[in-house]
């Protein structure tokens, strides 16, 4: 039996860890279910949802070179008709809900360059002042350690 990414197999729990569970997929095949992957809703502690022995249908995620198989109880479940209608029914009444309020997605950010008119003289202006703010903002960062730095015989002001 090969086993390929998307099948849905029936398997056994035979181990359990704090990450996840082991199955036994038959012949001498085993996968991990992580931790996240074995039910839809959160799971502290995977011995509240599953036991060693348990029957359990898995869907195949992963093949690794290595021959470590990836597998997810959640993702073998069908979701039901009804809640994927109810997803689509929320989907739409927020849409519909935007509408009427008069709100509207918000638009795309377009970028425009700037013409250049006297861009030397603002360039150095810029710079001049960058310059100088920098300068002061570095001459209080070293006021400001110096007297921190050692322990016995330090500066101190």
């Amino acid at each position: 039996m090969s086993i390929e990414v998307g099948a849905k197999l029936p398997g056994k729990v035979s181990g359990i860890t704090n990450f996840g569970a082991f199955i036994d997929l038959g012949e001498g095949k085993t996968g991990l279910v992580h931790i996240s992957e074995v039910s839809n809703g959160f799971v502290k502690d995977i011995h509240d949802v599953l036991t060693v022995g348990d029957e359990v249908t898995v869907k195949v995620t992963s093949v690794g070179d290595d021959g470590k198989v990836g597998l997810s109880i959640r993702k073998a479940q069908e979701q039901p008709a009804e809640q994927k209608r109810e997803f689509q029914r929320r989907d739409n009444h927020e849409q519909q809900g935007n509408r009427d309020r008069g709100q509207r997605p918000a638009p795309k950010k377009q970028f425009t360059r700037a013409q250049p008119t006297n861009s030397k003289q603002d360039f150095d202006s810029l710079m001049s002042s960058f310059l100088k703010d920098s300068d002061d903002r570095l001459s209080s960062l070293k006021r400001n350690t110096e007297g921190k730095r050692g322990g016995r015989g330090g500066r101190r002001n």
